[in-house]
């Protein structure tokens, strides 16, 4: 669901002539002859598949393949989460991190509880917790006479979303969601723990690990060394944070691999546990996880993140699912005043609704699209896709897509590396979506005479090789931007 990240750079490498070489055999000019015959492709033999090519101005259908049929979508089921999240919140909305009390100060010391309360900020980071704690230290507090409560019930306690493969559990993009947690990177891969594996420069000596966030809510067993092969790798226990290395890096290369914690709350309490004792502030009473702040609770310092519009470049950029567990949680309970992802889902609907559209026609039961139970067709994409350029925040959601080509980062996105050299090259602003058997691609691409198209592209059920299907995809898109019927 992160192509071309930490997990799968590699795999994107390996794919990458497949990728680019899958260009070259489109002419300059396309008619929907051109797209007959690019879908009649033996790599989709089999497969599901839907294309729906539009008029991004007037609307009007240009081209269709099975328009109407449902699909898994992969990521590109963001392009939903984050338009109404842009509508439902509004593009300033922020998260925001608390620290409360019900207690009074007396000198040094604060009698009461003192509660640590997440309203889902997935970018809050290490050190704006330890920021945290200075603002309590700057007021000078030095005790807290009370018990320190662990406040995440702006979202509800399920972990995961609905139907998510057991096999992506450890990793960064199944990350766990909670109203309070914290991320190791400027990615905002809430609820992971990077993990660092350095390797002596002599053969067979353990490698050292190091983790970020230090913390010792993570317990290591390291049998990994340096050694030929790179066979290294992390598996994390089930129900644990139980890190075991195995296998073998290169001697003296260094290995970076982020993996998610189980119970990012929990994490949370030990991070700023250690923030507080940096800054000489003793606890006298208990850890309590998931207790409510009272509503009188006095507000005694905050943390709050960049707007709604700044967060969600890297959200589609690099395709973050954490964040957009967040945002629809977050929509929830601002509709419905329910942290959950139904009570999103809702107001999703409510959003397509208000843009005249028919919300009946899909399935979503997450944020990200790493569900399976996830159905779209390329009709309602398409039919988002020309509502999002009527909106006020239009612009910087358009912005905030990968762009084709374009080698940096953040601007790129997953789309960084595909369609270099061609007429789509920092042309197509799109979304791309990967899963075993899934692939998507939808966006905006200017044609031959300049004329601005919405296409939504999505392929399920396919056996051979995902790059093939993305080659597909690029020859879709090269011709597109050499529309000319």
């Amino acid at each position: 669901m992160h192509f071309g990240r930490w997990l799968h750079t590699s795999a994107l490498l390996v794919g990458l002539s497949v990728l680019l070489g899958g260009c070259a055999s489109v002419s300059s000019t396309s008619t929907p002859a051109t797209l007959d015959k690019l879908l009649a492709d033996p790599a989709l033999h089999g497969a599901s598949v839907s294309l729906m090519v539009r008029d991004a101005r007037s609307g009007s259908t240009l081209y269709q393949h099975n328009p109407g049929t449902r699909l898994v979508p992969a990521s590109n089921l963001k392009l939903l989460t984050t338009a109404a999240a842009m509508d439902v919140l509004g593009p300033q909305y922020r998260f925001a991190t608390q620290l409360l009390s019900d207690g009074i100060r007396q000198g040094d010391r604060l009698t009461g509880n003192l509660y640590l309360r997440g309203l889902g900020d997935p970018s809050i980071q290490y050190a704006d917790y330890q920021a945290l704690a200075a603002q309590l230290a700057s007021q000078g507090v030095r005790q807290v006479q009370g018990d320190l409560v662990f406040d995440d019930t702006w979202f509800d306690a399920e972990r995961l979303g609905v139907d998510w493969s057991h096999d992506d559990e450890t990793t960064y993009y199944g990350a766990q969601i909670s109203a309070l947690t914290v991320s190791p990177n400027t990615d905002f891969d809430a609820g992971s723990v990077l993990v660092t594996a350095k390797a002596p420069v002599l053969a067979g000596l353990p490698v050292s690990v190091d983790l970020f966030p230090p913390s010792d809510y993570l317990q290591l067993s390291n049998r990994a060394v340096s050694g030929p092969g790179n066979s290294y790798g992390i598996n994390r226990r089930h129900g644990t944070n139980l890190l075991q290395f195995s296998g073998t890096v290169a001697p003296g290369k260094q290995s970076e691999q982020l993996v998610s914690v189980w119970e990012p709350t929990q994490w949370v309490a030990n991070l700023f546990e250690q923030a507080l004792a940096q800054q000489g502030i003793k606890v006298q009473g208990r850890r309590v996880m998931g207790g409510a702040s009272p509503a009188t609770a006095t507000l005694l310092a905050e943390h709050r993140s960049a707007p709604l519009q700044a967060l969600i470049t890297p959200l589609l950029k690099l395709s973050n699912n954490t964040m957009s567990e967040a945002l629809l949680k977050a929509m929830g309970r601002q509709t419905a005043n329910s942290g959950t992802a139904a009570a999103g889902t809702l107001a999703v609907a409510g959003f397509l609704k208000r843009q005249g559209l028919d919300a009946t026609t899909l399935s979503q039961v997450d944020g990200s699209g790493l569900s399976r139970r996830n159905l779209v067709s390329t009709q309602t994409l398409t039919d988002l896709l020309l509502a999002a350029r009527k909106q006020p925040w239009f612009d910087a959601w358009y912005n905030a897509l990968p762009i084709a080509g374009n080698s940096e980062r953040m601007s790129g996105g997953s789309l960084r590396y595909r369609l270099r050299g061609t007429p789509a090259e920092n042309n197509l602003h799109g979304k791309t979506g990967s899963m075993s058997g899934v692939s998507s691609l939808s966006g905006y691409v200017t044609d031959a005479h300049g004329r601005q198209l919405a296409f939504a592209m999505v392929a399920n059920n396919y056996v051979v090789a995902g790059a093939q299907v993305k080659a597909l995809e690029n020859r879709v898109a090269v011709a597109l931007s050499g529309w000319d019927d």
